[in-house]
């Protein structure tokens, strides 16, 4: 529909023509698109610190030192752990950190201050002591900050980062040295490029950035305001126009205000940046921070090592909750409950086959239908790869069966226990757990409460000279009173249906037989299943006995007692 003609709920215009399309970037031969991540980038979390501002309830010491030590297991190598000058709490868990955190050689504890120099006194009390600690400067570019907060022209704002670069960079020696220094023009992706280039530059001719010492200039997606590719040509744009590139650690900091942060983030790094930061699950203000975690399995997933530990997702999770006090919905990628789950039939059948197929294989490739990362590799199981209910077909109850307890059902027996388990699920209209499908299973074609026959014992014997048949007399009980039955056959399976099919006057034969062990050891038990077929069709059966002869005879019984059950 035209914009123009286009209504609300209320039946009033939507006013689209009042927001602008953001500005192509002048870039017709850009190099991103034809790349690779093919490495980590520098990882930076900011959850203690701008995951921290954007909370209902701020994290108290507790909280915040769990997250701390969360990070430094998972191997973050850069952590910005508060805003020291803002207020007394981050300053003392600054503090903290910098005396009690047991901070490795190898991390560096970042902080953030505005360009401000009272604040700037603040920050640098906070970190005495720190090893290699990273002083994170910024101050607001774009050209709506500039006209509409600070009324300040172009020159007055570079003027403001400059003096902050000089009183930093003087104060830094002044201590001793040992420190690294982090720009930021906030709110690049308002700004235009030439002004975030003039002001950047300006800015790294003041630290003056060495090998040893580089300039991390981080050019932040503030508020995200454009498709992803638009941001890569923008970081790849200054990238190409930065004074001193060689001595400077280009960083993405991407918000999700479009849900396209991370996107945003990884083609950033095809862009030519060096570093992220952003947050566990992407916690942050308003729609969140680039989301870490996701973004490092993201690489997992095609071979890249993110060098970051996200082998105990649940522990994240966990910390992260808890440091937070906020919940990571089901369908979160990687971490949500039910991301690893399928109730779709196909989907379930597909995955089925793709269990099977990586067992047998035995190849160190993950390729499995549905599941773009192996479940284990995180710390989760396979246990709740399936779950069914309506939706559900027969290779998900399947592979339930088999992965639970073992059941490995032929395919003509997973087709009609399917459409014993659909009927449930229809008529309660919710999720069976696996103890319930087992549970409908056994009492269906195993115990079968209500069977009119039930096996006892049966004996065989030669039949005389005649090579190959034998004599099968069984014991059953017909609703319960003791019945002897007997008739020849080539086996007791044989011999079995033909005495059985004489005693009930039905024409009993078997079309399809398989039986597997169930567990090892002397007490083992087997499972056998049949395909009897009748004069009205065909039914399953299926039996369970330490004696495999004996399992075979009591499926018999269980496809007989559903055939009887059908007639009456």
């Amino acid at each position: 529909m035209d914009a123009k003609h286009s209504t609300n709920a209320k039946g009033m215009p939507l006013a689209a023509t009042k927001y602008q399309p953001y500005p192509q970037i002048d870039l017709s031969d850009r190099q991103w698109p034809g790349k690779r991540i093919e490495k980590a980038p520098i990882w930076c979390s900011v959850d203690l610190r701008d995951g921290n501002q954007a909370l209902v309830d701020p994290m108290g010491h507790d909280r915040k030192a769990r997250m701390f030590q969360l990070l430094l297991d998972m191997g973050f190598k850069e952590i910005e752990i508060g805003f020291p000058s803002a207020s007394q709490t981050d300053f003392d868990f600054a503090r903290w950190c910098v005396e009690n955190g047991n901070v490795g050689e190898d991390v560096s504890l970042q902080v953030l201050v505005q360009c401000r120099p009272e604040l700037i006194t603040r920050t640098f009390e906070a970190l005495e002591g720190a090893h290699r600690p990273i002083v994170h400067f910024y101050n607001s570019t774009s050209e709506l900050q500039r006209r509409v907060v600070f009324g300040k022209d172009v020159a007055g704002i570079k003027q403001i980062a400059v003096d902050a670069a000089k009183m930093i960079t003087d104060m830094a020696a002044k201590a001793g040295g040992g420190y690294r220094f982090e720009y930021s023009p906030e709110s690049f992706t308002g700004t235009e490029l030439d002004v975030a280039l003039e002001v950047c530059n300006a800015v790294i001719a003041e630290v003056k950035p060495t090998p040893d010492n580089k300039l991390i200039i981080n050019l932040p997606s503030t508020v995200e305001m454009s498709m992803p590719n638009i941001y890569a040509d923008q970081i790849e744009w200054m990238c190409r126009n930065l004074d001193n590139r060689e001595n400077l650690l280009i960083s993405v900091h991407p918000h999700n205000d479009r849900g396209t942060g991370i996107a945003s983030a990884e083609m950033g790094l095809l862009a030519g940046a060096d570093r992220v930061e952003g947050t566990l699950f992407g916690n942050g203000e308003r729609t969140g921070n680039v989301d870490i975690v996701t973004m490092a399995l993201n690489m997992f997933t095609q071979g890249v090592d993110p060098e970051l530990d996200c082998s105990e997702i649940e522990r994240i999770k966990d910390v992260y909750e808890y440091s937070n006090q906020m919940t990571i919905p089901e369908r979160h990628p990687y971490v949500g409950e039910l991301v690893y789950t399928a109730f779709s039939g196909s989907h379930q059948d597909a995955i089925n086959k793709g269990m099977k197929a990586i067992r047998v294989a035995n190849k160190p490739v993950w390729e499995v239908p549905y599941l773009p990362i192996d479940p284990q590799d995180v710390g989760r199981t396979y246990e709740a790869i399936i779950r069914i209910n309506s939706q559900s077909g027969k290779g998900g109850i399947a592979y339930i069966m088999q992965s639970d307890y073992g059941i490995n059902l032929p395919r003509g027996l997973q087709v009609a226990f399917r459409e014993l388990i659909q009927k449930i699920t229809d008529e309660e209209g919710r999720e069976l757990p696996s103890k319930r499908i087992y549970d409908v299973f056994m009492e269906h074609y195993v115990d079968q409460p209500d069977g009119r026959i039930k096996f006892v014992d049966h004996h065989t014997y030669p039949q005389g000279a005649e090579k190959g048949v034998r004599v099968v007399t069984a014991e059953i009980t017909d609703n319960g009173e003791k019945k002897r039955i007997d008739a020849k056959g080539n086996g007791p399976v044989d011999g079995f249906i033909n005495a059985l099919s004489a005693y009930l006057g039905i024409k009993l034969t078997v079309e399809e037989y398989s039986e597997h062990s169930l567990h090892h050891g002397s007490d083992a038990k087997a499972i056998a299943y049949v395909e009897v077929k009748y004069d009205g069709g065909r039914m399953f059966g299926a039996g369970i006995n330490t004696n495999i002869v004996a399992a075979s005879l009591e499926a018999i019984v269980s496809a007989a007692n559903q055939i009887l059950a059908e007639r009456a």
